[in-house]
Formats: C-alpha cells, structure tokens, sequence
C-alpha cells in the first residue's frame, strides 16, 4: 500500500486518539482522523501547527517521517526512529566494516544510474542525450574520472542555459530543486532506517557537519524524478518564479511517482526501500549489484 503524504501549511492542532492522526481546525472546529498506519510523511510548514508528544513517538514507531520546515518555509529538521529493524547494531556494524573496494563499486554503480537517467531525462524533454549517456559509458570505481561533474555540466546546460548554475544559492530555479531535493533527502533516510541502515554512514559523502551521508549517496540516481517535477512546473507556470505552496504541494509527488527498478514498477517511496535494501545486501557481499531505479 502506497503510504500517504501530508502537508500542513495552516495552523492546525495534531494529536493522537485511538491509532489515528487528528487534525483539528482551530477556524472551522472540524475534526478529521487518519489512520497512523497509512502515513509515510508529514511536512509541517507553518509554525503555528501543534503536535503531541504521543503523536509524533506513534508516527515513529509507524517509520513515518516528519519534517519540520523553517521560518523561510523550507525543510529544515525531521523526525526519525532511532530503532525499527531488529538485527539494526549488526548492520551498523556492517557499515563500518564494509571493504573500501566494495564502497567504490558501489558508488560507480549509484553515478552510472544517475548519469542514466539523466539522459532518459533530456530525452522526455526533447534534447539530445548522446553525450550524457556517453559519460555513462566510462564511470570508474569510485568515479575517480569524475564523470557525474562533466555529465551534470552538460545536462543542466541543456534543461537551463550555458549561463545557469546549479548552487544552492544560486538564481532560479535553483530554490525548487533545493526543496524537492530536500523531500527526497528525507524520504531517502526514512528507507535507509527502515532497512536497519545508519544514513550517517556514507559510502562516499563523508563530512563531519553531515547527519546523512549515506542518504545523500543513495539519493543520487533518484534526483532526475525531482528535476522533471521541477521542469514540468515550470512548463505550466512559466511567469511563477518564487517558491510557493502550490509548487510545495506539487512536488511531494515525486514519492508516489513510478519508478521501474528491478524489472518492475513501484512508487518512488517504495523503490528507496528496495534500493536500500539492496545495499545491505552488496554490503554483506551476498549481492554484487544494487537495485537502481530506471527513469521513466
């Protein structure tokens, strides 16, 4: 079952009765119930929304991510479980433990599907993806030639312009990738926890002021899905350059869009749990290749 995704831009109160989510409108006094079971993430966006203490502990023992948005109203901080897999200090330990060769291995694999699927990307939008996927073609165990940079400088001067720079900092539409990467970020940590992983513990992110290195390497081939949801956007709202709740809305899409991985088709929520589940398995040495999404 696809796990439901809410968002929460008014000042609502949020509670727990009975297993259920409770939404309580402070204007219209109405009460809506949701079950806890059916929720994979809430966004919280405006800082007048209340929650309980029972709630929030219920919703993590469920594995449901809460994100908390700042006074920008961008994601800023999030809710996890510290414990929900069973054998979870044994595949710590196996993190540690994991051989630096197959860490490469695994991050060859990771930028060989990104560099993919950004070439199945340009294709959906009309540009030419001969070049990108040539990168592909020579990605090295731990791209030590660095071939996701020179695919990424190629791709975005085709989707934006020899003038646009992707920076987090940067101009248009730099703020509502920075968001979407933000959900997929989340959303990414949440399955790597689900599959008894550390996010902390990257394979090849590695810095002292970053909680998710491993969320940001696994998050990799998935981003193309947040860049079509950030150009279709665009597409349809070719004069709304600031980053407003109806874009906010639009790109929490991105975890029940399909995503073909391991000759099937399954909701992007549901693929990062495949592909995490993937890892521990490489990681163990019992699978020599991870599950990869393919863009479509």
């Amino acid at each position: 079952m696809i796990k439901r995704t809410l968002f929460f831009s008014h000042a609502v109160c949020l509670s727990l009765k009975n297993k259920q989510l409770v939404i309580f409108n402070r204007e219209t006094q109405e009460e809506i119930l949701i079950p806890i079971e059916d929720i994979g993430f809430v966004v919280i966006e405006n800082n007048l929304v209340s929650m309980t203490v029972p709630l929030i502990n219920e919703l993590a023992y469920n594995n449901s991510a809460v994100i908390f948005c700042n006074e920008k109203h961008l994601p800023f901080s999030m809710t996890l479980p510290l414990d929900c897999n069973n054998i979870q200090s044994q595949l710590f330990f196996v993190q540690i433990d994991a051989k630096l060769p197959v860490k490469k291995q695994c991050w060859k694999q990771i930028i060989e599907s990104k560099i993919k699927n950004q070439g199945r990307l340009l294709e959906k939008h009309g540009f030419a993806s001969a070049k990108v996927n040539e990168f592909s073609r020579h990605v090295k165990s731990d791209d030590t030639s660095n071939m996701e940079a020179r695919a990424a400088k190629t791709y975005w001067d085709y989707l934006f312009g020899h003038d646009w720079t992707r920076d987090r900092y940067g101009k248009f539409p730099n703020s509502f990738l920075n968001y979407g990467y933000s959900i997929l970020r989340a959303a990414t940590a949440r399955a790597l926890i689900g599959s008894g992983l550390l996010p902390t513990l990257g394979i090849h992110h590695h810095n002292k002021y970053d909680a998710y290195c491993l969320a940001d390497d696994v998050m990799e081939p998935y981003r193309p899905y947040v860049d079509d949801e950030v150009i279709n956007f665009i597409k349809e709202n070719p004069n709304e350059e600031d980053l407003n709740t109806e874009f906010k809305k639009k790109i929490l899409n991105i975890l029940t869009r399909d995503v073909n991985i391991g000759k099937v088709t399954r909701p992007l929520m549901i693929a990062l749990s495949i592909t995490s589940s993937s890892l521990v398995k490489v990681l163990t040495e019992e699978f020599e290749k991870m599950a990869l999404p393919v863009f479509i």
